[in-house]
Formats: C-alpha cells, sequence, structure tokens
C-alpha cells in the first residue's frame, strides 16, 4: 500500500519550506513497505547549526499553517542541531548538517523505497544543470 496522500502532499510543503530556507540535496522516500508505522522519510541538507535550525523552524510554521495545524508528536536534536528529527507519526523529517548527512547515509537504508517526486523548483546552477552543461561542451 502506497504512502497516503495527505502524508505526500505534507511532505511537499516541508520540502518547499526547507528549499526556501536553501536546504539542499530535498529527498523523500515512500517508506510504507519497510516500515509499517509511517508513510514517508523527507532528508534535507543544511551548511551549518544555524541553518539547520532555520529549515526546522520554517517547515514546522509551514506544516502548521498550510497542513490544518498540524504539529510534530517529537522534536529531536534542537539543541545540538546537528541533525534534526520531526516525528509528526504519518511521516518523519530529517535536517542534517551536511557532515551528520555524508556520515550517516540515510539514503543507503531508503534507497530501494519509490523517491516521492517533490516538486520542487529547479534552482540555477543545481547538479542537474552542471550536468546540462558539460554535456553540451
Amino acid at each position: 500500500m502506497p504512502a497516503l496522500q495527505s502524508s505526500i502532499d505534507a511532505v511537499r510543503i516541508a520540502a518547499a519550506a526547507a528549499d526556501r530556507m536553501k536546504a539542499t540535496e530535498i529527498v523523500a522516500f515512500d517508506v510504507t513497505e519497510p516500515i509499517a508505522i509511517t508513510d514517508a522519510m523527507l532528508i534535507a541538507t543544511a551548511s551549518n547549526e544555524r541553518q539547520v535550525l532555520a529549515v526546522a523552524e520554517e517547515v514546522e510554521k509551514d506544516l502548521y499553517l498550510k497542513d490544518d495545524k498540524r504539529s510534530p508528536r517529537s522534536r529531536e536534536g534542537l539543541d545540538e542541531a546537528q541533525w534534526i528529527l520531526l516525528d509528526y507519526g504519518d511521516f518523519v523529517i530529517h535536517i542534517m548538517h551536511e557532515e551528520a548527512r555524508e556520515f550517516y547515509g540515510l539514503e543507503r537504508l531508503w534507497r530501494d523505497c519509490p523517491a516521492i517526486d517533490l516538486q520542487l523548483p529547479e534552482h540555477p546552477g543545481s547538479e542537474a544543470d552542471q550536468e546540462d552543461a558539460t554535456v553540451e561542451e
């Protein structure tokens, strides 16, 4: 059974908030198959502790304002701001410092799960743009 549409919609709101705050490498996975207790995982990277906190705050604010006053069931990692986990029950959001993201490699755990199309805009200078420029040369 795939992730609920309400979970996908909420993850897209969270991804848009993270993107607006300049988070990078934003990805989400439908994890309903291996994990029965949640539908989706969102992972985003921030370059420093201050940005990790800002992204988490923006995600929480947007989900509260745009998704029927949804608040996380629990919040972990706010003191260290290396890896903030926001647990919304139906989905979980990981906002990670670059070094923590590289070290833990969460994508390895979920690479067999279907990716969720976050419908984020392309940004100039993104990886896709750089690959296109390489091909054109």
